[in-house]
């Protein structure tokens, strides 16, 4: 049986200057962004009463982005808020200046003209790319890493993206947009890692990112939660993560939750600079083959690695049987909680969860978490079934079984 690893925070702390990036205030701005969008509702806070009985925890709570925006996967957030910030700075305006209605006019097209948008992705961000592009009358391009499946692309394609499947890993077609971008006239890359250099998009997604992390607390808040007890939450490149966790740091300044970072084994560059423990990033190479393709990413962002080796607690490198674990369990939920449909990358969070409680072998991990009766966890599943072939495998034909590596 394939095990989960897992690593304390040992390292030492930085000087903590991009936690400032999740402030209440550049938040608020950007959920006062997507609030003007007509396709913005709340998405759901699934309160999981049974589940938390079962595996012996006060409260378990999902944010279910399956909804977010008709796209499936929470996204969109990011790459939308990054580019119409973006577009406010070209035109010397102010991001409150850039509404739904205005980016969307013939005034506007006429104003700014075109750029054509780059960027690299497994699907979900690609999508929420293309879609925001395609909203603006903008151009978009989009590369994705050798093994995407049809499905993805071709919803990439029907927001009018020039999409492409490459014979690369992740990080490397970011690298191709980054240098595309930079030989294209009125070009620029919207990516939501980040590297010297390129800071202040990937720190606007993260921004984008955080009206889902709002949108949390206060739906935990009117549920009568003062505050999660832990947050678990996944790590690609680890700008969600980061979002999560410098927000609700931000929010809560004086008594934080714990911070459970959960990646894919196979792509576990965070986890692997947790365990090394200086506070030197590390680098995964290779073709990273997981289930979790939207955690498929190697290099980490160097602005979410500062705000996780400061703030997080605990790293997690999770086997592909975890986060099958996870989507059976919120596709069959316990009677009388709500069924959330969540893809393979929005799931191991719960996957995880379960496991340490249920699983023996966790044990010391549970203890060391503080994970009881009085424990109230938030979760975020990220995406929806944006793999509706596998997704169906997983919860129906059950591929990816516990402890079974595949």
């Amino acid at each position: 049986m394939k095990e989960m690893k897992w690593a304390g925070n040992t390292m030492p702390e930085s000087d903590d200057r991009w936690l400032s990036v999740m402030s209440e205030e550049n938040v608020k701005q950007a959920k006062a962004f997507h609030m003007g969008f007509p396709q913005y509702s709340v998405t759901p806070l699934a309160s999981l009463g049974g589940l938390a009985e079962e595996i012996g925890v006060g409260g378990v709570y999902v944010k279910d982005e399956s909804y977010r925006f008709g796209l499936n996967a929470f996204k969109v957030l990011g790459g939308a808020f990054a580019m119409a910030k973006y577009i406010a700075g070209e035109m010397k305006k102010d991001i409150s200046d850039m509404t739904y209605d205005y980016l969307t006019s013939p005034e506007f097209e006429k104003d700014f003209g075109h750029a054509t948008f780059f960027t690299a992705t497994d699907g979900n961000h690609g999508r929420g790319v293309a879609w925001a592009a395609n909203k603006l009358h903008q151009k978009a391009v989009v590369h994705m890493p050798k093994g995407s499946t049809k499905f993805r692309f071709d919803n990439i394609a029907k927001e009018g993206a020039d999409v492409t499947i490459e014979e690369l890993n992740y990080d490397d077609c970011v690298r191709l947009a980054a240098k595309e971008a930079s030989e294209t006239e009125h070009g620029v890359i919207v990516q939501d890692t980040a590297w010297e250099g390129y800071e202040e998009i990937p720190s606007w997604i993260m921004e984008g990112y955080g009206t889902m992390s709002k949108e949390a607390a206060e739906q935990l808040s009117d549920a009568g939660v003062k505050k999660p007890t832990h947050i678990f939450v996944q790590a690609g490149v680890g700008s969600l993560a980061a979002s999560v966790v410098g927000y609700f740091s931000n929010l809560y300044k004086d008594d934080p939750p714990k911070f459970i970072i959960c990646e894919a084994d196979a792509a576990a560059c965070i986890y692997k600079g947790a365990v090394l423990g200086t506070g030197e990033e590390q680098v995964v190479g290779g073709d990273l083959q997981t289930i979790m393709a939207g955690l498929a990413c190697g290099e980490p962002n160097t602005i979410g690695w500062d705000i996780l080796r400061n703030h997080a607690d605990y790293f997690l490198s999770c086997p592909d049987w975890m986060s099958a674990r996870g989507m059976r369990i919120l596709s069959a939920p316990v009677k009388g909680d709500t069924r959330v449909i969540s893809g393979e990358s929005g799931a191991i969070g719960v996957g995880a969860l379960v496991s340490i409680m249920k699983n023996e072998e966790y044990k010391e991990l549970r203890e060391k978490l503080g994970l009881d009766s009085r424990s109230q966890v938030l979760c975020f599943s990220t995406e929806g079934d944006t793999d509706p072939e596998r997704y169906r495998a997983i919860t129906w034909e059950g591929a990816w079984p516990s402890g079974e590596q595949k």
